[in-house]
């Protein structure tokens, strides 16, 4: 079912002006050439997610606008871009006049992508947590098809430095005792690491032998940055994962 994006934002800002200008400065940061899973089908997925899942969180408003934000800010080649999006998401929607509280919880959420990792009891966090790791749950062509857009956005980054970055990220979340924190997705939970298990084996097979996602061929840029846990949507900080 497609996501009204303009209803969408509406609901929660309201039809000011202001708020409607805002909403066509994130379509357009969102729609970015070089946006090839970070971008409006992410955004659509994740508030479709919050639509059916949104009783479990306390404040569903917020959970939906840091959805908004969370990518707001997306340069894979940059270490900051979460906490970028929460200065943007502060800057905006302060000036949209919206509560105080409400803007420092919608930057908390965007900060906590970084490392997806809410503690428990954050029900606001462990919504959009669910929300933004669904991906690690699909069937195996939806996954692949993930990996490629995933490569994609990373192909500066030579694959030695990508296949490390990633088994990495792979590696953190299969430590985790739940990828998951909502319980009625405890179903999920053995399909995400099947997928999981299955990339780092190939992964980890040697040089010689592509990553399910067919990488990208390219010559790294200077000042590359491997790609990082909160930009492949696992658990670690931006930049080469250090867990």
């Amino acid at each position: 079912m497609p996501v009204d994006l303009a209803a969408a934002w509406t609901a929660v800002v309201g039809p000011s002006q202001p708020a409607l200008d805002c909403w066509a400065g994130l379509i357009t940061r969102w729609s970015e050439p070089h946006r090839r899973y970070h971008g409006i089908g992410h955004l659509s997925a994740v508030l479709l997610f919050l639509d059916e899942y949104g009783n479990h969180g306390t404040d569903l408003d917020a959970v939906r606008l840091a959805a908004w934000y969370h990518d707001a800010i997306y340069d894979p080649r940059a270490a900051d871009n979460e906490e970028r999006s929460a200065e943007l998401a502060v800057d905006e929607l302060g000036a949209l006049s919206l509560p105080s509280d409400r803007v420092d919880e919608v930057a908390r959420l965007v900060r906590l992508t970084a490392r997806h990792d809410p503690v428990g009891g954050d029900r606001n966090g462990e919504l959009l947590n669910d929300a933004d790791l669904m991906v690690l749950g699909s069937p195996p062509e939806a996954y692949v098809a993930y990996l490629n857009a995933i490569r994609e956005e990373y192909a500066h980054v030579p694959d030695p430095e990508f296949r490390a970055g990633r088994a990495a990220v792979l590696e953190s979340l299969l430590e985790t005792p739940s990828v998951y924190r909502l319980a009625v997705l405890a179903p999920m939970e053995a399909v995400a690491r099947r997928n999981m298990t299955a990339e780092l084996s190939l992964l980890q097979s040697g040089p010689g032998l592509a990553t399910p996602a067919a990488p990208v061929a390219g010559q790294p840029a200077e000042g590359a940055v491997a790609p990082s846990a909160a930009d492949l949507h696992a658990a670690a900080p931006p930049g080469p994962p250090d867990r």
